[in-house]
Parts: structure tokens; sequence; C-alpha cells
């Protein structure tokens, strides 16, 4: 991915901060969305938020739920803010990710909201499973574990 610095049209939207404490990922995917006018207005001044969505496989498409984009206030044609947005990715993948979602039970999270080197807006996906109290203290040790280490390193070293 094209780092902020190299290319001037690569930009974050929105990002889901707790998706990798809350989730197991195993995998990512980028996909596309089909956004009105209005919506692509508004992300271009960073509007929204997709802390509390989610992605579904539902007849045979792909779709983000509860997604927060705000109005565009200079539109002629609104758009409603937190409607189901159409996720493209090839019908290999969507098949993939109704396997994972149906039969092995995972989630479908959004972790970042991005326009990419070309100025198109994408989400990327990770496929992960839910992780319980006790591997979120887990987690967080290992990380604590770690930066102490690097500080006793540099100390020492």
């Amino acid at each position: 991915m094209a780092k902020p610095t190299e290319n001037p049209n690569y930009k974050v939207i929105a990002e889901n901060r707790r998706a990798r404490r809350d989730y197991a990922i195993e995998s990512d995917i980028e996909c596309g969305i089909l956004l009105m006018g209005s919506e692509v207005k508004s992300l271009r001044t960073g509007q929204s938020n997709i802390a509390e969505s989610y992605a579904a496989v539902e007849n045979g498409e792909l779709w983000l739920v509860n997604a927060y984009i705000a109005p565009y206030e200079q539109a002629m044609f609104g758009h409603e803010d937190r409607r189901r947005r159409k996720l493209l990715v090839s019908r290999k993948e969507l098949s993939d990710l109704w396997n994972a979602t149906q039969r092995k039970g995972m989630t479908l999270v959004p972790l970042v909201m991005y326009f990419n080197h070309k100025g198109i807006a994408k989400i990327k996906l990770g496929l992960g499973r839910g992780k319980k109290q006790h591997d979120k203290r887990e987690t967080e040790a290992r990380r604590d574990w770690n930066r102490r280490k690097r500080r006793l390193l540099k100390e020492h070293g």
C-alpha cells in the first residue's frame, strides 16, 4: 500500500481501532464500495465512522451494514447516513467469504476505509474470530512485555 507521503491521492478516511483488539484477524481483503455522489463528497471531507459497522454476505452479495457517512450539506440529492452499502468483490472471494462466515463461524470486520492511489474509495475487511476476555488480556500482556523488553535492551545495549 502507498504511504501518504508517496502519493497525494492516498488518504485514510476512517479506521476501526478496536477491531484488532476485539477480533483475532486471520486475513484481510480489499473491497470497492458502491457510493452515491454526495457520499463521496462527504468522505472527502473526512466525515465517517466504521467503528460500529460490520459486513455480511446476503443473497449472493456482500453488504456493509451500519457504517456512518455524514450527510453532505451542499448536495442537491442527499443520502441516508447509515444505509446499507454494497461492497464489490470477485465471485471467488465472495464464495470464500460466505464459506468462512457460514461454515466456520467467522466475522467480517471493517478495518480501514481509504482513498487508494487512484482516488477511489476502498474498504479493507478483516476476516476474524471474536476474542474472549482472557485472550484480550493475554494480547495486552504480550505487548507490554515486548515494550519492556525493548526498553531494557535499549538501556543495556
